[in-house]
């Protein structure tokens, strides 16, 4: 069914779940719920984290790494990563659909109103961390685990796995330094800052397997804070979701 829209006497088409492609082929078991394709890596467990934290209906569809580069998913992102997601009621009545988790996060923040300051500052002061994992936390992080447990651990040249070593410890030690005095990013609150940075430090310290040289059992700051995030019922939902086939 189209659903249409009347505005100033002109008839406008909006989108439904039937004109996404993808839709076609990740069929959805509930049509009014956010559509999730992704799959539970840090990335796609930011997304799932926050669709469980606000309490969003959402449809989890289960999309392996090697799936993200299929014509059907390209439809919807053409460059081919998970996560990404449709929801059916998007901002101007249509449905709406949506890729990158750093920009999912914001978009999910202001439909809800939650996990996002009002605050001019304060709230652009979230988006500068958020912006922080997506620009160095996660590439960085990402870069270091290719070297040494994935493709690159084959690499004779020790210098790329210690690049990336190097950019791991030091991003680390900027949240051990913000993280002073603080329970989470932005204080007292729990935030989309928490949830773009947690998986990803989670994956550091529960499967890299590299505590000591990385040096995170001194970092109590970030420990105790991950261990916040992780305690969380929510985010415990969060981290198989969509489940691993």
């Amino acid at each position: 069914m189209t659903a249409i829209l009347i505005e100033r006497g002109n008839k406008v088409t909006l989108k439904t779940l039937d004109d996404f492609p993808i839709a076609r082929r990740w069929k959805p078991r509930d049509p009014g719920a956010i559509q999730l394709y992704s799959f539970p890596t840090p990335n796609g467990v930011k997304v799932s984290a926050m669709l469980e934290e606000t309490g969003l209906a959402y449809d989890a569809h289960t999309v392996k790494l090697a799936e993200a580069g299929s014509p059907e998913f390209r439809t919807l992102n053409p460059n081919g990563k998970i996560p990404a997601i449709i929801d059916p009621e998007g901002p101007d009545g249509g449905a709406f659909g949506l890729w990158e988790s750093g920009a999912i996060l914001i978009y999910l923040a202001e439909k809800t109103g939650r996990f996002l300051p009002r605050n001019l500052a304060r709230r652009s002061e979230t988006i500068q961390w958020v912006m922080f994992q997506m620009a160095g936390i996660g590439p960085m992080f990402g870069q270091y685990a290719f070297f040494l447990r994935g493709g690159g651990k084959e690499i004779d040249d020790p210098r790329p796995r210690q690049r990336y070593f190097t950019e791991t410890v030091r991003l680390l030690g900027v949240l051990e330094g913000r993280l002073q005095d603080r329970a989470h990013i932005m204080g007292e609150d729990f935030t989309i800052a928490d949830l773009a940075c947690f998986p990803w430090v989670r994956t550091a310290r529960d499967y890299f397997n590299e505590n000591d040289a990385l040096g995170l059992g001194g970092m109590t700051r970030v420990t105790d804070w991950l261990d916040r995030c992780l305690a969380r019922p929510a985010v415990q939902r969060s981290l198989n979701q969509p489940p691993r086939e």
